[in-house]
């Protein structure tokens, strides 16, 4: 960091960083040391592009057409590179993700194997500084670098379409003239240099990891919440027990539930429970935890993603080679997103289970659907069907896609990863989830509240402080799809979240039960 500024060096960029560039929209800075290591790249490329020798990208077309040579004419054919790969088609993408995905590119140019001009660099810079944001559509990529929609950036950089400036849609070269800013003139390698990387898929799933670690972390909570209301069977959380089979997620997910349920009721041996709750109370920490060993996995491979070069062909200055390359595949990173929507499908279907059994006489000892009066209110007769819709909508987003392309580009172009499809359904299963995971805990504050007087844990009376503070306990039947919405928003808006953290660190600073 330096003064105001996000220092960029090729080197160091982590997923906190994009999400503070991107959400925050603090401003970046380009190392001196990265500045000259893309002047060397860039002096490299220009005694390239004055031999005859071949080089794809660079003298020679993409694609299909690496056989054809650019006949000198380098600004107009990297401009017709930039004009025919902009085959993006909607929905638009949000601000704070082209601000992530602008972010990658510019941290993936400074580790200097690109050759492209510095002037370009310097426009990612300014264009994330200045909130001048290229609008991007979502779709055109089929995950073998995303050229189908980095190149929309590249037409904002040489004047061509619309951009948000500060807010407010503008065509780009209005923005240029409040700024001072002139179009850039593209030379040798540079229309590839922009389009031929994986900075779409990468930015947006940096945002996403880093709720979804959010996402989990609040999962816990209303875990322990649901454990209250089932008067459910603690044994599992033992710590000693866990220490025989010591994954490193359930370990840490059981850690923070056991702080959660400090003072709890629940650790009350003389009290009558079941010798052994269901399975998706007994072991949801462990279903927890898988996610979080699946989210520290793909965090290293999309850290050392976003602190690489995946172009092709790779500049390698200090060998005064260009070298062809499939550093653009990311089928490891793919895999390991596509692991994820899988471990969730899985925290969705307990989440759904412990709902369902809350609402079960025969697991609670309480009223059926908990209603105050089983005589007159229905309750939560008939809410069962919304999270199984949703569940069903997360089962098939689970579902892999990251094998299913085309042989394209004149059949050489034989394989691709699907990546950026693969990161925008594994956003909307996180956004089911917290549908899913609000409607768990609108029933367990329900069931809390039916045992009357309970002594509930520090965490989960954080917890249900915030829903009730919301939502008020059903008395009578009334329309719950506003109740849905805002259970739905504590979780995504990260109230509840922030509220429970505060609450444990106020308890406990000495103890950090964060990941």
């Amino acid at each position: 960091m330096e003064s105001n500024f996000l220092l960029l060096d090729g080197r160091s960029l982590s997923i906190q960083d994009i999400v503070r560039i991107a959400r925050r929209r603090t401003k970046v800075k380009i190392s001196d040391q990265a500045m000259n290591l893309l002047n060397k790249g860039r002096k490299l490329v220009q005694q390239w592009s004055e031999q005859e020798t071949p080089v794809y990208g660079l003298n020679r077309g993409v694609g299909l057409n690496k056989d054809r040579p650019v006949i000198d004419a380098y600004s107009e054919y990297n401009r017709n590179l930039i004009l025919s790969h902009s085959i993006g088609i909607g929905p638009e993408v949000p601000i704070e993700e082209i601000r992530a995905v602008m972010a990658t590119r510019l941290n993936t140019l400074l580790v200097g194997c690109t050759g492209i001009q510095p002037e370009i660099a310097k426009m990612y810079e300014t264009f994330l500084n200045k909130e001048i944001t290229p609008i991007l559509p979502s779709r055109g990529t089929v995950g073998a670098a995303d050229i189908g929609i980095l190149s929309h950036i590249g037409l904002a950089m040489i004047g061509e379409g619309e951009v948000y400036y500060k807010g407010e849609r503008v065509h780009v070269l209005e923005a240029f003239k409040k700024e001072g800013i002139q179009p850039i003139t593209l030379g040798p390698k540079d229309g590839l240099a922009i389009v031929s990387s994986n900075a779409f898929s990468a930015g947006m799933a940096s945002l996403l990891l880093y709720d979804l670690s959010d996402l989990i972390e609040a999962a816990d909570m209303i875990y322990a919440l649901s454990l209250e209301g089932l008067n459910g069977n603690v044994s599992p959380l033992d710590e000693s027990v866990l220490k025989v089979r010591p994954y490193h997620g359930q370990m840490k997910s059981a850690k923070r539930v056991r702080k959660y349920l400090e003072n709890s009721y629940l650790w009350d041996e003389t009290r009558p429970i079941p010798l052994q709750d269901p399975l998706s109370f007994r072991g949801g920490f462990t279903v927890h935890g898988a996610v979080l060993d699946c989210l520290e996995y793909t965090n290293s491979l999309l850290t050392l993603q976003l602190n690489s070069s995946d172009d092709n062909p790779c500049v390698l200055v200090d060998e005064k080679r260009i070298v062809p390359t499939s550093n653009y595949e990311v089928t490891t990173l793919v895999l390991g997103l596509e692991m994820l929507g899988l471990s969730l499908a899985h925290v969705s279907k307990n989440s759904c289970f412990r709902t369902i059994k809350l609402a079960n006489p025969v697991f609670t000892n309480l009223s059926r659907f908990l209603s105050p009066d089983e005589e007159r209110v229905i309750a939560f007769g008939t809410i069962q069907k919304t999270f199984s819709a949703l569940d069903a909508e997360i089962r098939h987003l689970s579902n892999p896609v990251s094998s299913d392309y085309f042989a394209i580009a004149g059949e050489i172009e034989d394989h691709a990863t699907n990546s950026a499809f693969v990161v925008q359904k594994l956003k909307k299963i996180v956004d089911n989830l917290y549908y899913i995971l609000g409607i768990e805990a609108i029933h367990a504050a329900q069931a809390v509240d039916l045992r009357k007087g309970i002594q509930k844990g520090i965490g989960t009376n954080a917890v249900y402080e915030v829903i009730r503070e919301h939502i008020p306990f059903l008395e009578r039947d009334r329309n719950l799809s506003t109740d849905i919405e805002k259970a739905y928003q504590l979780l995504k808006s990260k109230k509840l979240l922030n509220h429970v953290r505060k609450t444990m660190r106020n308890h406990s600073n000495d103890i950090d039960i964060t990941l």
